[in-house]
C-alpha cells in the first residue's frame, strides 16, 4: 500500500483552471492532449524567444542605418 501511495505522490499533476488532475489516471486521449498542450507551450516559448532576437536584430540595423545616414549628412 505504501508503494502505491508513494507512486501517486510522485505522479505528475495537471493544474487546469485551479483543478488538479493526476495525469497517470487520465485515459490515453487525455494524456495525448496534455502532451500536445505541453509541446505547443514549448513551441510558443521558442517562437517568443526568436521574436525577441529578431526584434533586437532589426533595431540594431535601424540604429546602424540612422548612424550611417547621419555620418554621411543625408538628413532630410
Amino acid at each position: 500500500m505504501a508503494k502505491k501511495q508513494n507512486k501517486k505522490e510522485n505522479s505528475p499533476i495537471l493544474n487546469l483552471d485551479g483543478e488538479e488532475y493526476q495525469i497517470d489516471d487520465m485515459n490515453d486521449d487525455h494524456k495525448l492532449m496534455v502532451s500536445h498542450v505541453s509541446d505547443l507551450n514549448r513551441k510558443i516559448e521558442n517562437l517568443q524567444f526568436q521574436i525577441a532576437q529578431m526584434s533586437f536584430g532589426r533595431q540594431a540595423f535601424i540604429d546602424a542605418l540612422k548612424t550611417g545616414l547621419n555620418k554621411d549628412g543625408n538628413k532630410d
